[in-house]
């Protein structure tokens, strides 16, 4: 309470620090003598404006933050265990090797072992690569799994991802003092086989008829993957590995259904991506098992706690909330993070402190995995049911046919048709929403507005844990992506500043604003990195002296918004030096992922080119690995925002340096002051490319035609700048 109070005091004052400043802008704006004066101000002024619009949607998150506890022990004093709702698991994938599948098959094990009644939990694995590698994988899967959920129950196992489990130096928590010894060593000789088998299929790109001999069911379906079957045109495969009315786990215990899918696609129609996917097995989930809640999960999301659907269940089953709620949202933490995490991979803000502060709103944004919806919420808004085209669809469906059966089966291939939707209402008005390369903040904003609500969960033990991108160039990508999406809905009719603003108030269409105009980060970030940098080395000053009473407002908007940002950091669990880590990444996405999002974009825009989905690799190098372990930067391979980064590293560099000459020549430079700092500062941050550029021999160093191209880039900056400055 004390931290909210606060935010909105500083709020009040920073705001009419803000005032002063455009004061201050119109002022020099009026007064600029020449046409270079004005362009340079008017650039400040621009690049402040989008400053104070970013700094201002922030507010949203610091107004009014919630912070939840659950105690799901008590669930089952309020509903019977046996009158659970049943859960269907959508777990997607779409490249096995970007994202290997062992991993995918680890993901979907840790929910299949969850404490709940398995005969009720459901998992589709959505395969958009149309993979037998994936399929394959998850017949091994489904064999070892008999042996791997009686275990972990058995023996009451926190973690029930295998190769987190097997890789931990805290194995298990039992009633008794320890495991079976030969228990053990059983089961990891078997995931350690089933591994194996797994990676060899990868490595060969092929399924082994060896590995599938004897199984005329499981081999007949491979049959499917002819030679004019390819991952963009090839018809709808689902495969039933495990059914939960009579397959059965070592223990006698029945076990989840697991469904394999692969829709239908065709060049000539469009399949929305990762919204696609999941409509898909929306509809074929419907027909199937129509389970009343569903958990949409990333393909390397596993279970860090098999009590996790029981703290959602303790919103979902509230009486008081559950006819509005929509979906329970928990946060993206990732393992694998350096100590000092140099490529914000923990994005606490994005996950964490921004989602608090729009719960204490009307809801945190669906950020696309580790999410408990209602089916009910796909299908219109709370009071008003939007009917799909076939009853077998319908949310309030009843099935009442074996999954197996040759109807349910016939069917489910059907809604999973490249054809099936057109001339419907999927993507629009039901189901996960299309117009977005971000389907899940657009499907959240989308369903929030239709009056729908969310909830943030973040329990002390992290629900779900995935796995973080170990080098830039992924990251960044990923970013770039993220950015373009968000820019598509920012600029759509479903704009967050306007039809966000008109459908859930000014907090809720600000706090989402922020999140829709991220990309313009790159306005000001990429002026401050260019402008004042060029202007000093032509000796031209173009912010307050020292001694005159506007560099104090300078110095405190910049102190106080640096100093409140790094107090919500370490507030929310960080360290100082991840926070440093973290003001350093978002100059670099400033330069690079921020500035080729909102081109990218923009060129689609005008129709010049078009965006697609980028898978984000999941496969790890050991040299890559072992680099970022050490917190070096992995550069390594030539790309486009490597140099434009490495451009704006040198001219810092070169600016800055010029600026101590000048000052151990005895020039004054009161009036470059604030140029000189700010270049400073740059140079401290662009350490890690410097490094690269001159001080490393490994691989992932920066590469020379990287480096040669932002120099000559540098050289004709500085001869274009010192021709306008003249």
């Amino acid at each position: 309470m004390g931290i909210t109070i606060f935010n909105r005091l500083f709020a009040t004052v920073y705001a009419l620090a803000i005032l002063a400043l455009f004061y201050h802008h119109t002022k020099k704006l009026l007064c600029s003598p020449t046409l270079v004066s004005f362009s340079i101000n008017l650039a400040l002024s621009l690049s402040d404006f989008v400053l104070t619009f970013m700094w201002i949607s922030t507010q949203t998150f610091r107004m009014c933050p919630v912070y939840r506890k659950q105690f799901p022990e008590n669930v089952e004093k309020v509903v019977k265990r046996s009158d659970f709702p049943a859960l269907d698991v959508f777990i997607c994938t779409a490249d096995p090797y970007k994202e290997p599948p062992i991993g995918v098959v680890n993901t979907a094990l840790s929910v299949m072992a969850y404490d709940y009644p398995t005969e009720k939990i459901s998992v589709y694995v959505s395969d958009d690569g149309g993979s037998a590698l994936t399929l394959f994988s998850f017949m091994e899967a489904a064999k070892f799994s008999t042996h791997w959920l009686p275990f972990c129950k058995k023996n009451n196992i926190l973690v029930r991802s295998p190769e987190a489990y097997f890789e931990s130096s805290h194995p298990c928590t039992s009633e008794t003092e320890k495991i079976e010894v030969r228990y053990f060593k059983i089961i990891y000789v078997m995931y350690r086989s089933m591994k194996a088998k797994v990676e060899h299929a990868l490595e060969k790109g092929e399924v082994d008829d060896r590995f599938i001999t004897g199984l005329d069911q499981q081999h007949e379906i491979f049959n499917k993957w002819t030679d004019n079957f390819t991952r963009q045109d090839h018809p709808a495969v689902i495969q039933v590995l495990l059914d939960a009315s009579k397959d059965k786990d070592i223990a006698g215990n029945l076990m989840p259904n697991l469904i394999y899918v692969s829709r239908g696609k065709c060049k000539a129609l469009p399949h929305h991506f990762k919204a696609g996917a999941l409509n898909a097995l929306l509809r074929v989930s419907s027909n199937m098992t129509n389970a009343p809640i569903i958990l949409t999960l990333d393909c390397d999301f596993c279970s860090n706690d098999p009590r996790t659907l029981l703290r959602a269940m303790c919103y979902l089953c509230d009486p008081a909330i559950r006819s509005t709620l929509a979906y329970v949202q928990f946060p993206q933490i990732y393992r694998g993070i350096n100590k000092n995490d140099i490529y914000c991979g923990e994005y606490k803000r994005l996950f964490v402190i921004n989602t608090m502060g729009m719960d204490g709103v009307e809801g945190p944004n669906y950020v696309g995995t580790g999410c408990f919806f209602r089916r009910r919420a796909f299908f219109g808004s709370p009071s008003s049911l939007i009917s799909p085209e076939i009853p077998e669809l319908s949310p309030d469906h009843v099935v009442d046919k074996p999954i197996q059966s040759q109807s349910v089966l016939a069917l489910a291939h059907q809604v999973a048709d490249c054809n099936y939707e057109n001339q419907t209402d999927w993507g629009s008005k039901i189901g996960f929403r299309y117009g977005s390369l971000v389907e899940d903040y657009y499907t959240g904003f989308r369903l929030q507005c239709e009056g729908w609500k969310g909830i943030f969960c973040n329990p002390e033990r992290p629900a779900f844990f995935g796995d973080v991108p170990i080098n830039l160039a992924d990251a960044l990508n990923q970013q770039k992506r993220w950015s373009i999406g968000l820019l598509e809905v920012g600029f759509s009719k479903h704009s967050p500043a306007t039809f966000g603003v008109r459908s859930k108030g000014i907090l809720m269409g600000l706090g989402y604003a922020q999140l829709a105009f991220w990309a313009i980060w790159s306005i000001p970030i990429t002026t401050y990195a260019f402008l004042p940098q060029l202007a000093l080395l032509n000796r031209v000053s173009i912010f307050p002296k020292v001694s005159e009473p506007w560099f104090f407002l300078y110095a405190f908007l910049f102190l106080g918004a640096y100093g409140q940002d790094c107090l919500d950091f370490v507030l929310a669990g960080g360290s100082v030096q991840r926070w440093w880590n973290d003001q350093r990444f978002w100059h670099i996405r400033g330069v690079t992922c921020y500035l080729f999002g909102s081109i990218e974009f923009f060129l689609k825009f005008l129709g010049i080119s078009a965006s697609g989905f980028t898978v984000t690799s999941k496969a790890v190098d050991a040299e890559q690995s072992k680099r970022y372990e050490q917190g070096i930067f992995e550069f390594g391979v030539h790309s486009p925002m490597f140099v434009s980064l490495t451009l704006a590293a040198i001219i810092n560099l070169i600016s800055f340096s010029q600026g101590l000459v000048e000052v151990f020549g005895g020039n004054n430079l009161e009036g470059l002051f604030v140029q000189m700092f700010i270049s400073g500062f740059a140079v401290v941050n662009s350490w890690p490319i410097y490094e690269a550029i001159a001080l490393r021999n490994d691989t992932g160093k920066m590469p020379i035609k990287t480096t040669i191209m932002a120099t000559l880039l540098a050289g004709a900056l500085y001869m274009a700048a010192s021709f306008i400055f003249k």
